[in-house]
C-alpha cells in the first residue's frame, strides 16, 4: 500500500523584512526508491516552486543537499523515505547563515575555517612543476587520501555541541584537515606548527568527545579517532612547549 508522507518545511527568507519563520507542510505519496532529493524536487515542481534548497551531484559527493532530517543532520540525496516515518521534519542545518529555507551557506564558514588554519599544503621549497611526483609510501597515501575524502558537508558541524557553543571552534571538519596535512610527508610543517593552529579550546581542546560528528558523517570518516590523535600530539607538544619556557625540557 503506497504511503502518504507529510512533510514539514521551513520557510524564511531573511532577506524579506515580511517572512516570519514558519513551518509549512506538503503531502506526496511514496513512490518506490524515493530518495528526499527527489520528494523536494516533486514538491518544488508539483506544489511550491518557492521552496529552496541546495543540490548538485545527487551522489552524496557535493554535499550542498545537507539539511536537518528530524532532527538529525544528514543528505537529502542519499536518504531514502523508506528509511523514515510518514510524517518528516526537514529544517537548515544550524551554525550557518540562512539562505533561505532549507538552503545555508555552508561555503562561507569553510573558507573562513581554511584560511584560519591554512588548510593547504605547506611546502619548503619552490614547487618544480616539470618534476616528477613525489614518491610516497602506499600506507601513508592511503591513509592521506581517506581524509581528503571529506565533502565539507557541514553535517559535522550541526551535530557538534561544542559548535553550537562556541561560534569560532573549527569543527571535526577543520580538525580532520589538519590531521591530513600532519600526516602527508609532504607538508614541512612540525607540530609546533600545527599546535600554534590547533591548540586551544577553538581548536582540538575544544572537542567535548560526544561523538555526534562522526555519527553523522555521510562519507563514515574516523573522526574521532583523528581527533584524539591529534589532541594526543598536541598535548605533548603543548607540554614541551611549557617546559621549554620554564627552562625544563620534557
Amino acid at each position: 500500500m503506497t504511503r502518504i508522507l507529510d512533510f514539514d518545511i521551513l520557510r524564511h527568507n531573511p532577506r524579506d523584512a515580511a517572512s516570519v519563520p514558519r513551518l509549512q507542510r506538503y503531502r506526496l505519496a511514496e513512490t518506490s526508491g524515493m530518495t528526499l532529493f527527489i520528494a523536494l524536487t516533486r514538491i518544488r515542481e508539483e506544489l511550491d516552486p518557492g521552496v529552496h534548497f541546495d543540490f548538485v551531484c545527487r551522489a552524496a559527493v557535493c554535499g550542498s543537499c545537507a539539511m536537518l532530517i528530524n532532527g538529525r543532520p544528514g543528505l537529502a540525496c542519499r536518504t531514502l523515505t523508506a528509511t523514515l516515518p510518514a510524517h518528516i521534519r526537514l529544517l537548515p542545518l544550524p551554525g550557518f547563515a540562512l539562505i533561505a529555507d532549507l538552503s545555508v551557506d555552508t561555503g562561507r564558514w569553510m573558507r573562513v575555517m581554511s584560511e584560519r588554519l591554512h588548510a593547504w599544503l605547506h611546502v619548503a621549497t619552490a614547487v618544480d612543476l616539470d618534476a616528477l611526483e613525489t614518491r610516497m609510501d602506499p600506507d601513508r597515501a592511503e591513509a592521506v587520501y581517506e581524509l581528503d575524502r571529506c565533502i565539507e558537508c557541514g553535517c559535522c558541524v550541526a551535530a557538534c555541541g561544542t559548535a553550537q557553543m562556541r561560534p569560532d571552534f573549527v569543527g571535526a571538519v577543520g580538525m580532520i584537515k589538519l590531521a591530513r596535512f600532519r600526516l602527508d610527508p609532504r607538508d614541512a610543517r612540525d607540530d609546533g606548527d600545527f599546535f600554534d593552529l590547533l591548540g586551544d579550546d577553538d581548536g582540538v581542546f575544544g572537542c567535548m568527545s560526544l561523538l555526534g560528528c562522526q555519527d553523522v558523517c555521510p562519507k563514515s570518516l574516523s573522526l574521532q579517532t583523528q581527533i584524539a590523535h591529534l589532541r594526543w600530539a598536541m598535548a605533548r607538544r603543548g607540554l614541551a612547549k611549557a617546559g621549554a619556557d620554564h627552562g625544563d625540557g620534557i
